[in-house]
């Protein structure tokens, strides 16, 4: 017996449980595609045609009372499925108008003999033009237009997104929001563009239900000629009258709820989003100024004194409006008195908090500020470049350097000029320059053939002469010998010149440990051996660091520890380490400056200024005002010598002159490369194109 109560009690346990409204849509699917195959009875489609004319007008309430599209984010569904109940009813009263239609007007119930004889008067064509009207208002007025703004706003809304959600990141990041609220704004953001792409679609079912009631009501009216003829031997007159009116009323009971539910598509669609209802922004808005209350009134009251007009009509509407206007008015009097005569609320109090370390600004690693002309070149929603140049830059630095710089900052600044920009390492300027959107910059590399109009100025990566022009002349400046380039270009190719003069400042403790930890799943036994039971990650990190302000690769990872495994446990001096890798990566820091396998025509020492420098070296005494500044002279003319050869500017000297040397001429020429002997591979060929002697 108890296991029987128990059978009997589970479906209650169902409706009433949390889960019964997710039975409700599967129900209603079921009883609606029932209405299209099983013959109802009168009385009973009179409760479903009563229950959908009800069911439109909620929708259109309820639409009137939302604030904001998504407040009745269901309306898709909701249109799809009074669609499906209204094509069910009319194949539903289909059947029995043409079963039971000859035994008179009442033969389909109550609702279809109503709205067939009282509306329209029992005239049947007057109810065919009421009936194709209503379809022409629902068809070509209502839905269009709904449906064009739901395609425009799906539009606007998917363009819209990607500012959406920066603008969310940057809240964020500012810590206005937190991260549940970001997290629901973007859901928000989300359901927006996904409800009105679901409007565009849902139009199309009113749109096909306005059709199909034509073709319902001309099946009808044809069906019933043929079955009152043929099988009930009624007159056609008789058959026309009686059959067209059930059409009509069948027609009219389905078109006119649609009519409804298009409305309230089109109200949801063509609203603005505010704190108010639909209601409250015509009342708030068309009737809130009364002066033109006043004069609506005085133009309509002018008119019905007009002879042969309605005059009463028009009077009673211009009193009214009068009427309105001044009881505007006399409330916003009212509200401004009330105002001057209130004392405004003392300022509140706000307790200062005490400082925390949230309150402590850190300086990013690497950061670009741009003015606020240059912001549509770093913006994501205006589709600009220099966002995936960026990107590009820090990629190709990874693969030809070998380690990941930090990311790279962008921010704008009121402060600087608005075509400006400035690149800031650490938190302090290395370098800056001007760049103009929507025109192109002719670089003269030196050897161009004629002279363009524009605004002179200088390449901010390499220094040399350039000119700003129009995006018509580009065409003739590359055919002149000019190398031109976009703005977004000339900022890139800028950070990445710096990125890699400050290659050295970029690296990190943490960027050393990641770069550990990368090798290390390969060769775990290499890091084990070496760091921190051989050599500490601060010495490793002074040694990668010293390769790379001398332009030295540290790709090759494996050779650079394996020559610290082999010395660092005899040698702790940095600068010793990094003069035994240069040894070891000789081949590939040669290839690099040289990468043909030709004679290397290099710069050389005189043999009395070798002598001179070794001397100095060796007691430690530092190179005289006068030796310095010839060497630094003799070696500028032998740069200009080789440039003018096409040829890389490199100085080959004794390994124990390298390091002074390096550092020494580095300052002060940067583009000029310092090699040993012992760095150079026995396979390569040296040739002396240019010496440095000393002239002091």
């Amino acid at each position: 017996m108890s296991t029987l109560n128990k059978l009997m009690s589970m479906p209650r346990e169902i409706f009433a449980g949390p889960s019964s409204k997710g039975l409700v849509g599967p129900i209603l699917i079921v009883l609606i595609l029932s209405m299209m195959v099983l013959p109802l009875p009168p009385f009973l489609l009179d409760l479903l045609f009563t229950f959908n004319i009800a069911l439109s007008i909620m929708v259109l309430l309820v639409s009137m009372y939302t604030k904001k599209a998504l407040d009745f984010a269901a309306f898709p569904a909701v249109l799809l499925f009074t669609t499906l109940l209204r094509l069910s009813l009319n194949v539903a009263s289909t059947r029995v108008v043409l079963m039971e239609g000859h035994t008179g007007p009442d033969a389909a119930g109550k609702v279809i003999e109503a709205f067939g004889h009282f509306l329209v008067g029992g005239n049947f064509a007057v109810g065919v033009m009421v009936f194709i009207i209503l379809v022409v208002i629902n068809f070509m007025v209502i839905t269009k237009g709904a449906g064009r703004i739901a395609e425009v706003g799906a539009r606007f809304t998917l363009d819209a997104m990607p500012g959406k959600q920066m603008a969310i990141d940057a809240d964020l990041n500012a810590g206005l929001i937190a991260e549940d609220e970001a997290r629901s704004r973007r859901a928000e953001v989300a359901q927006e563009a996904a409800f009105y792409g679901s409007m565009d679609g849902a139009s199309k079912f009113v749109r096909g239900d306005a059709v199909a009631g034509l073709l319902i009501l001309v099946i009808n009216i044809i069906g019933g000629l043929i079955v009152g003829m043929a099988q009930h031997d009624l007159s056609f007159t008789d058959a026309g009258t009686t059959y067209t009116l059930l059409a009509i009323g069948d027609g009219l009971v389905a078109q006119i709820p649609a009519l409804v539910v298009s409305t309230a598509a089109g109200v949801i669609v063509s609203r603005v989003s505010t704190d108010e209802d639909v209601g409250g922004q015509l009342t708030g808005q068309l009737f809130a100024n009364p002066q033109v209350l006043f004069l609506t009134a005085g133009v309509i009251g002018m008119m019905g004194l007009i002879p042969g007009m309605p005059n009463v009509a028009f009077l009673i509407i211009a009193g009214g409006l009068v009427w309105i206007g001044m009881r505007v008015m006399a409330k916003a009097n009212a509200t401004a008195e009330t105002k001057a005569a209130t004392p405004p609320p003392p300022p509140p109090l706000t307790e200062s908090q005490e400082a925390s370390w949230d309150d402590v600004s850190l300086v990013d690693p690497l950061g670009l500020e741009v003015g606020y002309r240059l912001i549509s070149l770093v913006d994501k929603s205006q589709n600009g470049e220099l966002l995936g140049r960026i990107k590009s830059i820090r990629k190709k630095f990874a693969q030809d350097v070998g380690f990941l710089v930090p990311v790279v900052h962008i921010r704008d600044n009121l402060e600087i000029k608005p075509n400006a920009y400035v690149v800031k390492l650490k938190g302090v300027q290395i370098g800056h320059g001007e760049a103009t959107p929507g025109q192109w910059m002719a670089i003269n590399p030196g050897q161009v053939s004629s002279t363009l109009p524009g605004t002179a100025t200088t390449d901010p990566a390499f220094g040399l002469p350039a000119i700003w022009i129009d995006a018509g002349l580009r065409e003739q400046a590359q055919i002149y010998g000019y190398t031109v380039v976009d703005a977004s270009t000339v900022i890139a190719t800028h950070l990445n010149h710096l990125i890699h003069t400050h290659a050295g400042e970029l690296l990190g403790r943490q960027e050393v440990q990641q770069l550990l930890d990368r090798i290390g799943k390969e060769s775990p036994m290499l890091i084990q051996d070496l760091v921190p039971k051989t050599l500490s990650l601060t010495t490793l990190q002074k040694v990668l660091a010293n390769l790379l302000e001398e332009g030295v690769s540290i790709r090759d990872m494996r050779t650079i520890l394996d020559v610290l495994v082999e010395h660092a446990p005899t040698q702790t001096d940095t600068t010793e380490l990094t003069s035994l890798i240069r040894v070891a990566l000789g081949r590939s820091i040669v290839q690099q400056i040289f990468p043909d396998n030709e004679v290397m025509q290099i710069i050389g020492l005189d043999a009395s200024l070798d002598r001179m420098l070794l001397q100095a070296l060796s007691n430690s005494s530092g190179l005289e005002p006068g030796l310095a500044e010839s060497l630094l002279r003799e070696t500028q003319a032998a740069i200009e010598r080789q440039s003018q050869l096409g040829l890389p500017p490199v100085l080959v000297v004794q390994s124990s002159l390298r390091i002074l040397l390096s550092r020494f001429l580095r300052r002060s020429l940067p583009q000029l490369k310092v090699l040993s002997h012992s760095e150079i591979p026995d396979s390569r060929s040296i040739k002396v194109t240019a010496t440095i002697g000393a002239r002091a």
